[in-house]
């Protein structure tokens, strides 16, 4: 099985969904991209991320590109908020989803106030995908 979680910059979402994929079940083969990938991870994602015992600070920032030619069972792509549209990916794929989540870089406030929009996203995340693996890969 291989997933590919895509957004615009890959520094975020699609980052988080790939560890709580790849926490669920390591034998599922997942990576993440973006058509406009920043090249880093967001650093409140590693860090919310880390506080529920997921490492993603090893992922990489990676551009569309580099997975065109492969062939997926999914790709899933993450892009919410209504500042950014969702890409296209047009390599081959057995089945295409979106699930769209609000992007918590654009928080601002207090550093209280912004910790918990990454919170909020990466529960929303861990909930969304959780029932996205057992009703289609879990139990397949």
């Amino acid at each position: 099985m291989k997933i590919l979680i895509l957004c615009t910059g890959n520094s975020c979402r699609s980052q988080m969904a790939h560890g709580f994929l790849q926490s669920f079940d390591d034998s599922i083969i997942v990576c993440s991209a973006g058509t406009q990938a920043t090249g880093k991870l967001n650093q409140q994602a590693v860090a919310a991320m880390k506080e529920i015992g997921i490492d993603i600070s090893h992922h990489t920032s990676d551009p569309v590109e580099k997975y065109l030619d492969e062939e997926w069972d999914y790709v899933i792509t993450v892009c919410g908020g209504a500042n950014e549209a969702c890409p296209a990916f047009l390599g081959k794929v057995k089945h295409r989803l979106h699930i769209g989540f609000d992007d918590p870089s654009y928080a601002t406030g207090s550093d209280a106030f912004v910790r918990s929009e990454f919170r909020r996203v990466r529960d929303e995340i861990k909930e969304r995908f959780y029932q996205f693996y057992i009703e289609n890969i879990k139990n397949r």
